[in-house]
């Protein structure tokens, strides 16, 4: 979850695909009688103010806890039905109201309950998966959508275990896979997403594939080996073309079946009004655009630890993750062009402290 972010960070990123686009939809949470834009992509959600642009949203699939509908008040529809989102992210709990503000309109609800429901079913593709049901009857690969095959290789040893465990390795355009032959439910799937490394190193069972994955892929460093040397750079050679074109144009195999509002994917920049004005951009960002978004409309469930700051030299809760002390300090400017400067208050060195008191 994002807010107030420079026009940089709202334009598609690599395998990001603008689905669909509404006009006319007001943030009724946080931003109540502010007619904005809906952006439906198939990695996040972005809503901007049609009158300033700098005021926005970006929330990612993976965060959203539910989407329902309940009605709402709206400044500029009054009583109406709303698409309400329940995000979580780490401690904090969010929550999203958007209202569309005209009845006609394509159904809300229905277009992002179809893109969320889609991005749940294509974890393969994101997620790195141990012991999976990967294989069907055949003893064949279950293929994900769009994924081809280009590598089987047999013989190839999973250098996890002391011992080694015997298996095949699979290459396709979307991940690695590798299952053992004599007992296929041990396996593992490794999304081109997810992979950090690929290279040759020395072990205590000789050359090997190391592949290495990112922290949000388990940090795991899995060896594999293959004989001769000629067939194991062979290997490494395809694993490194198929990551560099994965990067450049990845397949995150998204698509929903019916967003019940158009069946056109626009893959152009999502904002191209804002990229032209992107030299305007300024250099700060609302510290408190969340606190109106709060599933606890801004009220702490319990007190958090206690703990000592060096900076105040005082003792304090602990601050909620993703808050900074400096942004306690901060005060949101009024205008685009004004903004007003607060002196923080800093706390007086120790001696002086002395001297007072004596």
């Amino acid at each position: 979850v994002r807010f107030d972010l420079p026009p940089r960070l709202l334009a598609c990123r690599p395998g990001e695909k603008l689905i669909e686009k509404l006009d006319f939809v007001e943030d009724t949470k946080g931003n109540n009688g502010d007619r904005g834009r809906l952006l439906i992509t198939n990695l996040r959600l972005i809503w901007y103010s049609a009158s300033e642009m700098r005021t926005n949203i970006s929330l990612g699939y993976n965060c959203i806890v539910s989407i329902n509908q309940r009605l709402a008040h709206s400044r500029l529809r009054g009583r109406t039905e709303a698409m309400y989102i329940l995000v979580n992210t780490g401690q904090t709990r969010f929550e999203f109201i958007f209202t569309n503000l005209i009845s006609q309109t394509p159904h809300l609800y229905a277009a992002v309950s179809a893109v969320h429901k889609a991005y749940e079913s294509s974890k393969m593709f994101r997620e790195v998966k141990l012991r999976g049901a990967l294989l069907n009857s055949n003893k064949r690969l279950r293929l994900l959508p769009e994924e081809q095959v280009f590598t089987m290789m047999d013989g190839v040893w999973n250098l996890s275990a002391d011992q080694g465990n015997l298996g095949i390795f699979i290459v396709t355009n979307v991940r690695l896979v590798w299952h053992a032959t004599v007992n296929d439910t041990f396996n593992i799937s490794i999304p081109f997403l997810q992979l950090n490394s690929a290279r040759i190193r020395d072990s205590k069972f000789g050359l090997a594939l190391v592949l290495e994955t990112k922290p949000t892929g388990g940090n795991f460093v899995l060896g594999f080996r293959v004989d001769p040397k000629e067939r194991l750079k062979e290997l490494l050679q395809e694993v490194q073309t198929l990551f560099k074109i994965f990067k450049e144009n990845p397949i995150l195999g998204i698509k929903p079946e019916d967003t019940s509002t158009s069946d056109v994917v626009v893959e152009a920049p999502l904002m191209p009004e804002i990229e032209e004005k992107e030299d305007e951009e300024h250099e700060f960002e609302h510290s408190d655009a969340y606190l109106a978004y709060f599933a606890d409309g801004g009220r702490k469930e319990h007190d958090h630890a206690v703990v000592f700051n060096k900076d105040l030299q005082l003792a304090m809760e602990r601050l909620p993750e993703g808050i900074s002390l400096d942004e306690l300090w901060e005060i949101v400017p009024q205008s685009k062009k004004e903004r007003k400067k607060v002196t923080r208050l800093k706390p007086a060195e120790p001696e002086a402290v002395a001297a007072k008191t004596t």
